[in-house]
């Protein structure tokens, strides 16, 4: 058996069985997107919330177990690096006061991994990126002792068959290599979930394709990256390269890379997991004892292990999620484009314009994604990350058929989706004091043009001014940032004083 053992510890015959395992996954859902048992409530949403750790100097600790062992909570777990958590937080109905509900349950989360951290010198830190990583000595030591990663680490490594390299150009140059996946840990991100039923399905994630420029252009908070000023949202361009398991001959070809906006509209949530079947090879080909089939035929729910499996190493902006809760199945868009933070009052707001915004986008009457190209879509998420709530998106315009034009990003939200997500606030039942406080957030940054990542490079920038060295400014943006996330203003009324 050795003999057939290939270079990334997986027999060859893993990876067909495997593949097969999928394509009868894929023919279960099928089958069981045309039961009736899909036919839930579509108003329940879940977040996501991954955060970095920081000593009072505001460099990152290695800690992350050692904080957790002292929780008295399991919402709380690991994530990717020893310096990284992750919230976890129970799914509710999208109606009444649900967003001020979210918004104290991450205060007193947070204040709570606070005090915790506080034994180890760790606190939470509410960014995307936490500026003062540097990147020195980072290897495969600083990712968390979970199999799963270990394995996912060897599994991308043997996949390139070469280092892990970062090349990304912005108002400065990051060049990098790692011998590990180590950079994808630096990515922390928040992720809206929302339940949708299979024959909303498409239109739910079109419209969040959609959706995804402009939640970036006023949600931006990753401008630092290993000490370098890059992209307003540097956050997906580094992790494409940082979980890329492609070869340069592989990218000369046009194959795609799992980190992935993708490339067309959609029609059926089976499109996506086609599309995973079809492009992307198996990085942990790890078999259920499981049949999906004859679960199905027994009038179960199967579990579809590896359908889970293979769609969790593939890293779609707008991911597709199948799950099962309280024995029954369902179907979740998973909304992963933002960054974490500045404050838990911010991330709310994120939320309502993201949740309001898709519902008033999936129910027109002549859908936007009729009129906007995929790849335009796919151009202004792009652009967005680059430049931020400064960013130039193309827009239909009104009744001219698939005519655009190019509107700011901070115009466009406050004239013409902010009413719009308004509108899908109602829809789905939000007391209008939560719609108009946190949608008023946004508004807040399109007038003032200052989001996370606004803040921390003008801050920045002063530090230097005032006489700051680079590691020293990088240093001292991080505890004042920690100061005033703490107080939950939203960060368009942030102070810029050093």
């Amino acid at each position: 058996m050795g003999a057939n053992i290939a270079a990334d510890g997986f027999d060859p015959a893993d990876r067909r069985r495997f593949r097969e395992k999928l394509q009868s996954c894929l023919e279960a859902l099928r089958d069981l997107l045309e039961d009736k048992a899909f036919d839930r409530p579509r108003d329940l949403i879940g977040l996501e919330v991954e955060v970095p750790l920081a000593d009072s100097r505001g460099v990152p600790r290695m800690v992350n177990e050692e904080v957790l062992s002292r929780m008295a909570t399991a919402d709380f777990q690991s994530e990717l690096g020893r310096f990284t958590l992750e919230l976890n937080m129970a799914p509710r109905r999208l109606r009444g006061r649900v967003l001020d509900d979210l918004a104290e349950e991450l205060r007193i989360a947070f204040a709570y991994a606070a005090r915790t951290g506080a034994k180890f010198d760790a606190r939470p830190v509410l960014v995307g990126i936490l500026p003062t990583l540097t990147g020195e000595g980072m290897n495969a030591a600083q990712l968390t002792d979970v199999e799963r990663y270990t394995l996912l680490n060897d599994q991308i490594m043997s996949a390139r068959g070469e280092l892990i390299s970062l090349d990304i150009t912005g108002t400065e140059t990051l060049r990098r290599t790692f011998d590990s996946i180590i950079p994808e840990s630096v990515c922390t991100a928040v992720q809206f979930h929302l339940q949708v039923t299979p024959d909303r399905f498409a239109d739910v994630w079109n419209a969040s394709q959609i959706a995804a420029a402009a939640q970036i252009a006023v949600g931006a908070n990753s401008p630092f990256a290993f000490g370098r000023q890059l992209w307003q949202e540097t956050r997906p361009p580094l992790f494409l390269q940082a979980t890329d398991t492609r070869p340069p001959e592989l990218i000369a070809q046009g194959v795609r890379p799992r980190s992935w906006f993708g490339e067309r509209w959609i029609d059926s949530p089976l499109d996506l997991f086609e599309e995973n079947l079809r492009y992307f090879p198996a990085l942990l080909p790890l078999c259920d004892e499981e049949q999906p089939r004859r679960v199905l035929a027994a009038g179960g729910v199967p579990r579809l292990a590896e359908l889970v499996l293979h769609n969790g190493t593939i890293y779609r902006w707008n991911r597709p999620v199948y799950d099962i809760a309280d024995g029954v199945p369902h179907l979740r868009v998973e909304n992963r484009v933002l960054s974490t933070g500045p404050t838990a009052t911010d991330m709310v707001a994120n939320a309502a314009f993201y949740y309001g915004l898709v519902r008033a986008l999936a129910e027109q009457s002549e859908p936007l994604w009729h009129r906007l190209p995929f790849r335009m879509a796919e151009h202004n998420f792009h652009t967005a990350c680059r430049h931020g709530i400064d960013a130039r998106l193309a827009w239909p315009r009104r009744g001219r058929g698939q005519e655009s034009e190019e509107i700011p990003a901070a115009r466009l939200v406050a004239d013409h989706l902010l009413p719009m997500a308004a509108a899908g606030l109602d829809a789905w039942g939000i007391a209008p004091a939560d719609r108009d406080r946190y949608l008023s957030v946004i508004e807040g940054r399109c007038r003032t043009g200052l989001t996370g990542a606004g803040w921390q490079t003008r801050f920045h920038h002063r530090a230097l001014e005032r006489g700051a060295d680079r590691d020293g400014a990088l240093m001292r943006l991080v505890q004042r940032y920690c100061e005033l996330s703490a107080t939950d203003e939203p960060v368009h009324t942030w102070s810029l004083d050093v």
